[in-house]
């Protein structure tokens, strides 16, 4: 738009607008919630007993993914009841052909939807029952244990975990972005702030000196940089769509294309995996008091030589096997032969199905170590800076990606506009002429 001086300016959509207001409005709500502490629970016993157990971990990974296990905050079991519900479907559609059919259906994709719905109720019944023993084994936790006390707790938390999972749909429907993925997204942003407090105090009382701190933001964007460089990257496999005879003598002229592969298919979630499965001896000895399980799980102490090794073994596995899970190369080889597309010099079906598993594997690899090495290398900055790991190589790919994805949604959204108020006008300018379009 320009305005009658000929200097150009800005014009807001108001739909956009109202899109992004809703989804500040419903993001807020949910942070809000994230704070309210459960009735009947002393916060504070709670915490210092979960800073000195072993399962610091789980409860930190919990935390962090948007839950506030660790505050029994009426929203602590956060987007993960959903997000595990989602995960599940998602593998039994890898080795289960009737979900897998489901999944490609629009009417299979909504009753998936609702089981998701479903399962996700049951998973936060049970994890709000376990959550809630739990609270009441920690001496002065709960003042009077009892079952008025139990039944209170444990509907607080599903009913908090049921608004969390019809907050993030609505912010999906009626907002911009993927909901789930910015409920997440927006509870790691918060950490933020009282991470750059900390890293100030420190500094003041030379317990890091400032060039070590300076060394460790700097690190940290070349961390952010390279994560977005990575998220992005891809690798296009050309495809060519020869021309083709449409009846009424028409014909389709040929297409050039491409299939892009990105080098990160599997995203954050070999990170996840890994990272789950690593701490779970050192939440098991916190609920068993095993010596055996403590003793494991300082073996595998963020840091060390062990846990490094494990872990990125871990990643490297779960990357392989997650983009088995959610790319299909089969599916893509027979949706270009019915096309009528092929990769030049590569044979229709079988050959093109394992021409591109070639190409996934290669990828994957270095996508992979990439991971491992973003996870790995904030635990052992903050060990020899002295800093308090706040953003771990896990927020980082989840809020670069988030970002990434919900600004290309919202572009999409202008372009949108932008062709659909052509077609209402009618009307479009060409070469600093106006002409109208029949």
């Amino acid at each position: 738009m320009t305005a009658p001086g000929g200097t150009p300016t800005f014009s807001f959509d108001p739909e956009l607008k109202r899109k992004l207001l809703f989804t500040l409005l419903a993001l807020v709500l949910y942070r809000v919630g994230a704070h309210i502490a459960a009735p009947g629970v002393n916060v504070q016993a709670l915490s210092d007993f979960i800073r000195n157990s072993a399962a610091a971990g789980f409860f930190g990974l919990y935390d962090m993914l948007g839950g506030g296990l660790s505050r029994a905050t009426v929203f602590a079991l956060g987007i993960m009841p959903y997000i595990s519900a989602s995960i599940i479907f998602q593998l039994v559609g890898g080795v289960v052909p009737t979900i897998a059919k489901m999944q490609k259906e629009e009417e299979g994709r909504k009753t998936l939807t609702q089981w998701t719905r479903y399962m996700t109720v049951g998973i936060s019944f049970a994890q709000a029952y376990t959550f809630t023993l739990f609270t009441e084994s920690i001496p002065g936790a709960v003042a009077n244990p009892n079952f008025v006390s139990r039944l209170v707790m444990v509907v607080t938390l599903t009913v908090g975990a049921i608004f969390v999972m019809w907050l993030g749909e609505q912010i999906t429907e009626r907002g911009i972005g993927n909901g789930m993925s910015l409920l997440i997204t927006f509870s790691i942003l918060e950490r933020l702030w009282p991470g750059i407090l900390q890293l100030v105090s420190l500094i003041k009382g030379s317990v890091v000196s400032p060039i070590g701190a300076i060394f460790y933001l700097a690190v940290l964007v070349a961390i952010i940089a390279a994560t977005a460089a990575m998220t992005i990257a891809a690798r296009r496999i050309p495809i060519q769509i020869p021309r083709k005879v449409m009846g009424r003598g028409r014909i389709r002229e040929g297409q050039k294309t491409f299939i892009p592969i990105r080098l990160l298919t599997a995203s954050v979630m070999p990170i996840i995996f890994a990272q789950t499965i690593i701490i779970v001896p050192g939440t098991l000895a916190s609920f068993t008091k095993s010596p055996l399980l403590r003793d494991i799980a300082g073996f595998f102490n963020p840091g060390s030589l062990p846990y490094s090794i494990i872990f990125s073994v871990m990643v490297l596995l779960f990357s392989y096997f997650y983009t088995s899970i959610i790319f299909n190369s089969v599916d893509v080889a027979e949706n270009l032969k019915k096309q009528g597309g092929f990769i030049p010099g590569v044979k229709p079906g079988a050959s093109t199905a394992d021409y591109i598993d070639d190409v996934l594997v290669r990828i994957t690899l270095p996508g992979a170590i990439f991971l491992a090495a973003v996870a790995l290398l904030p635990i052992f900055l903050s060990a020899k800076i002295g800093v308090q790991q706040q953003f771990g190589g896990t927020s980082v790919l989840i809020v670069v990606g988030v970002i990434l994805d919900t600004l290309s949604q919202i572009e999409q959204h202008r372009q949108l506009r932008k062709y659909d108020g052509f077609m209402k006008s009618g009307r479009v300018k060409f070469r600093g002429r106006q002409q109208r379009f029949i």
